[in-house]
Order: C-alpha cells, then sequence, then structure tokens
C-alpha cells in the first residue's frame, strides 16, 4: 500500500499550501473542499494518514474525524485549524481520537514529522494486525491438531531440558504430511 494521504479543507489556497510543502515527500497526496467529499473518499480508499480542517461549511471537522473513524478506523487522524476552540478540540480529540492537533499557521517541519510519525504509526499497527491473524490462525491449526491426534503438542524434556521426541514411523509422518498439506 502507497503512503496515502488525505487532506481535507474548504479553502484551495490551504490545500495547494500542503500540497507544495509535501511535494518532495513519498505520499500520494488526496484533497477534498468538504467533509462530505472526503466521507465518499474514505469510504472508496484506504488512507494512512487523514488531516482535515475545523472549520468547515455543512460538516465540520470533528464531526468528518469522527465519521471516518467508524469507516477506516485504522487511518491516523490529524487535525489542522485557524481557530481552535475548546469545544472544537475536545470533540475531535475524543470523538475522532485525533493523533495530532495543529493551528494556521502550522510550522512546516513540525507537521511533516507528524506525518512520517503518524505513517510509521499506521504501518506497526497494521503489521501488528497482521501478525496477530497469523497467530490466530496457528492457533486454530494446532488445536485442530490436538484435537485430531491428542497429546501431539505435549513435550517432554530429559534432566538437562532436551526436548525428547517420540519415535514416529514413516507412514505416521507422511500420514500427517498428506492431512496437513504441507509436503
Amino acid at each position: 500500500m502507497s503512503n496515502c494521504i488525505l487532506l481535507v479543507d474548504d479553502e484551495q489556497n490551504v490545500l495547494s499550501a500542503l500540497i507544495r510543502e509535501l511535494a518532495d515527500e513519498p505520499y500520494e497526496v488526496i484533497t477534498a473542499l468538504s467533509g462530505e467529499e472526503a466521507m465518499n473518499l474514505v469510504t472508496a480508499q484506504t488512507f494512512k494518514v487523514i488531516i482535515s480542517d475545523e472549520r468547515m461549511p455543512g460538516m465540520d471537522g470533528a464531526s468528518f474525524l469522527a465519521a471516518a473513524k467508524e469507516v477506516s478506523p485504522s487511518s491516523v487522524r490529524m487535525m489542522l485549524t485557524g481557530h481552535a476552540s475548546i469545544d472544537a478540540t475536545m470533540r475531535a480529540v475524543n470523538n475522532g481520537e485525533i493523533y495530532r492537533f495543529f493551528t494556521k499557521p502550522w510550522n512546516d517541519h513540525e507537521l511533516k514529522q507528524s506525518i512520517r510519525s503518524a505513517i510509521e504509526k499506521y504501518d506497526l499497527e497494521d503489521e501488528n494486525r497482521r501478525l496477530l491473524k497469523v497467530v490466530k490462525r496457528q492457533s486454530q491449526e494446532l488445536r485442530a491438531l490436538e484435537a485430531n491426534h491428542p497429546g501431539i503438542s505435549r513435550i517432554s524434556k530429559d534432566r538437562a531440558g532436551a526436548v525428547i521426541l517420540p519415535e514416529i514411523s514413516d507412514d505416521e509422518v507422511k500420514h500427517l504430511m498428506d492431512e496437513y498439506g504441507r509436503n
């Protein structure tokens, strides 16, 4: 998956400035001029990072980020605003689980670093989810193996702690390989 970022702001000049700032970064940048337009994009494609303005006509940034969290919970959400009210900040943090909050004008270096950290966070959590699926699948396979061959997962050790392997005939090994599809 590419490092796809969604920028949402009702001001085209803000989006243009952000695009210029990120031009040298290895990101695929998609923009939307409203929360509604952005929701259509979020439902159609996966974004590692979503950055939204707070004050927009129609759906405000806090509402958009909360809705985006429901559709794409793994996306890292950030807010950018020129008018940070306590109420908007609290709604965004509580409902949208905002990773970072920036005020306009933003610090270019800080914004870039935060986006890099957000992508790293996304990638690490994605890898964690993938590994958890592998562990669950392996656990199910082990339970099935134990159910079909009781005691097969039991380990015996000698006094020195070395594992004692039971004698298994070639026929038993072939049967197990055939049964579990590993030749």
